[in-house]
């Protein structure tokens, strides 16, 4: 047996997540594991980095898996995908140091959350439904820029928790809003995320732009841990799962290995 470690992009519209279930429906991880399951050799299950919930997105998913097959590393890239449905393609195939944990090794992740403003142009309304949240509200964007630093640092974020049960404690390395393409794009980099913490995070951030919350109340948010001070939490489809970061760290780094995803 040898680990492998795989780079994948996946559209998750279709998938009830990233993990497999008992109840049978499909998830990114078993449609990579039923891949693997026509090829020769054992395999392992695999395992991501991170566990994207349903509807959400990966441009650069990290995960690995043990296989004795004797297919190479480059010709397994090319076997895998001609067996994978086409809303999941393995980007990178490689040998992994033994003992190489997807998720446990990983230092921090980061996400991309897209808005689209369509109040004064709606092209794109259609064509990109499935791939960012459409916005038709005028938006105070300066007001959401400035409000945006406040989520980073070590800071407990119990105030974004949706049915949480570990600690709510987390650092974040980055958040920053930034105008790209035509869109708003939230960019979030932390040691770890609560469940849909990104996604409330947009929703708070809406707020702010909407005139709802004033941009130097979020850090009032935050300290009060109340669910219900913050903003909503809006729909997965904006959500991109785009790094997995296996060295402390490094702003110039992370901007590098993002730089050329296809978005």
């Amino acid at each position: 047996m040898r680990r492998l470690r795989l780079r994948l992009e996946y559209d998750g519209s279709a998938f009830a997540g990233w993990q497999r279930q008992p109840t049978g429906e499909r998830t990114v991880q078993g449609a990579i594991e039923t891949a693997l399951s026509a090829l020769p050799g054992a395999h392992g299950s695999v395992h991501a980095a991170g566990r994207t919930d349903a509807g959400v997105h990966a441009l650069a998913m990290v995960a690995h898996v043990d296989t004795d097959t004797p297919i190479g590393e480059a010709k397994l890239r090319l076997a895998l995908n001609a067996h994978l449905p086409r809303d999941v393609v393995v980007l990178a195939v490689e040998r992994a140091e033994p003992g190489f944990e997807a998720q446990y090794d990983c230092l921090y992740r980061r996400y991309l959350y897209r808005i689209r403003p369509l109040r004064y142009d709606a092209r794109g309304a259609a064509v990109h439904r499935q791939r960012c949240l459409p916005v038709f509200a005028e938006l105070d964007v300066a007001a959401m820029t400035r409000a945006a630093p406040a989520f980073c640092g070590e800071q407990d974020f119990a105030a974004l928790a949706t049915r949480e049960t570990r600690s709510t404690r987390r650092t974040v390395h980055l958040c920053e809003l930034r105008e790209e393409r035509g869109e708003l794009r939230l960019h979030v980099a932390a040691d770890g995320f609560l469940r849909s913490m990104v996604r409330t995070m947009v929703g708070t951030l809406l707020s702010v732009g909407k005139g709802a919350l004033a941009p130097e109340r979020v850090g009032e948010v935050l300290a009060s841990r109340d669910r219900r001070r913050a903003g909503r939490n809006v729909p997965p489809q904006g959500l991109y799962f785009v790094e997995a970061g296996y060295r402390p760290w490094d702003a110039a780094l992370s901007e590098a290995a993002v730089a050329d995803l296809v978005v």
